[in-house]
């Protein structure tokens, strides 16, 4: 979530004078006014915080500082001109993940030591992510309502949800090394393993274990799977609470394999074509499917709301293709186009089998999707076609063990629009490029 942290020492006044100083930004004539107001708040809240911040969280800061000038601008353009020192205030605590001043005012005024601290949820939300087991403990043997605390920020979390490092405020998102005892300690503290939250629209996906398995925080650390037997291990819902099997298809959708084959050796159904395809369940798959649009009579398509998917069995097993290719199942790829599936199958980001085989370096599927007509130049959501996708791995997210010049090669021997591609940002592949014509079409 894009919100500001508090600086080492906030000051309830020195807010009070930023509302101030917006309004007056807001009603001058100079344009850029509101801008530099903006510009002037983030460097000092940043040059507060001593270090730099990390690129992601300084994103996130900027961001909510960004929101400020458009919600500006927008009530300028609008048929109200005025802005109101409350109009402001609110605008400053909606920045810090607040729902309105008051909530806001009464943070600050806390972590300033002018009033006595009615929760200690804040210091609490810190020691979950910083990984501070002694502080919890002794914050919640004080005040063991904390177990079941919410947050006063707009997202409503309990202390649970800040493991999952997703949905909070993004200065929280994070994942200490000990995050597996963090999390058994809150639940054998009688915290709920499927308490929702007020994240990404506040339905009833926004469980802890939802928010973990697409995360990329505990994933990076290496503990997402461990976190998910803990929350098994203390009941959470290995199908989802509506028994949509959201857990497993939200861990496959964002790519978490390892977590996904954790759900499922812990009890979440394998029932689907695309859920099989993408674990490799090969005798499944060819227990699930008759032709390549056909499923076998009582073989349930994936949950409803589902990333919009129509009720149709062959959309169906064409993301089972995709899926297929997505986590290196090369035996379920080529029974799949052996069934004569579309090979120009793709997923719910317009990634294509195409672009995921080559991706993760599965040649002999690729030989076979090219050979059966794959377009090569399909883009996918971020405008990438296969080659540029290709390379985009091989540069920020390379597959272990993948030859990519090998992969980039016989994309190019296929056809594969190389000026497209073209800079790259690395050298090496930028050589390999130039070598096949890449920047000497005039402009």
């Amino acid at each position: 979530m894009d919100t500001l942290p508090l600086p080492p020492s906030p000051s309830l006044e020195q807010y009070r004078k930023r509302a101030k100083a917006l309004v007056t930004a807001a009603q001058s004539t100079d344009p850029a006014a509101v801008r530099e107001w903006a510009r002037a708040w983030l460097e000092s809240l940043i040059r507060s915080g001593g270090d730099e911040p990390l690129p992601f969280v300084r994103g996130s800061m900027e961001r909510a500082v960004a929101h400020i000038e458009k919600r500006v601008a927008a009530r300028r353009d609008g048929k109200s001109q005025h802005i109101s020192l409350a109009d402001a205030q609110y605008l400053i605590a909606e920045a810090h993940g607040f729902e309105n001043w008051g909530g806001f005012a009464q943070h600050v005024e806390e972590a300033e030591g002018k009033r006595t601290r009615t929760d200690d949820f804040e210091r609490a939300a810190d020691a979950v992510v910083t990984g501070d087991l002694p502080t919890l403990e002794s914050l919640v043997r004080r005040n063991p309502a904390l177990i079941r605390a919410r947050s006063r920020r707009v997202h409503h979390v309990t202390l649970l949800h800040y493991v999952a490092a997703n949905g909070v405020e993004d200065f929280r998102q994070k994942t200490p090394p000990n995050a597996v005892a963090i999390a058994r300690f809150l639940l054998d503290a009688g915290t709920e393993v499927d308490a929702t939250a007020d994240t990404y629209g506040a339905d009833h996906w926004q469980t802890t274990m939802n928010l973990l398995v697409s995360s990329a925080h505990p994933a990076g650390a290496g503990l997402m799977s461990a976190l998910v037997d803990v929350l098994m291990d203390f009941g959470a819902s290995a199908n989802g609470l509506r028994d949509d099997e959201s857990p497993i298809m939200t861990a496959l959708d964002f790519g978490y394999g390892d977590a996904a084959e954790t759900l499922a050796r812990r009890g979440a159904r394998v029932d689907t074509v695309v859920v099989a395809a993408a674990l490799g369940r090969l005798d499944l798959v060819q227990h699930f499917v008759i032709d390549k649009q056909t499923v076998a009579p009582g073989v349930p398509l994936i949950g409803p709301g589902w990333r919009n998917m129509p009720n149709d069995p062959r959309l169906h097993i064409q993301l089972a293709l995709a899926w297929a290719c997505k986590f290196r199942r090369a035996d379920v790829a080529e029974y799949l186009l052996d069934l004569g599936v579309d090979p120009a199958s793709k997923d719910g980001y317009d990634m294509t089998a195409l672009h995921w085989a080559a991706g993760n370096g599965m040649m002999d599927v690729v030989r076979r999707l090219l050979s059966l007509g794959a377009p090569l130049e399909a883009r996918n959501r971020w405008d990438g076609s296969v080659l540029s996708s290709t390379i985009h791995f091989a540069v920020h997210m390379p597959v272990k063990g993948v030859d990519y010049p090998a992969a980039i090669e016989a994309l190019i021997t296929a056809g594969a629009d190389v000026d497209w591609a073209y800079p790259s940002g690395d050298e090496k592949i930028d050589a390999l490029l130039r070598r096949h014509g890449a920047g000497s079409r005039p402009v």
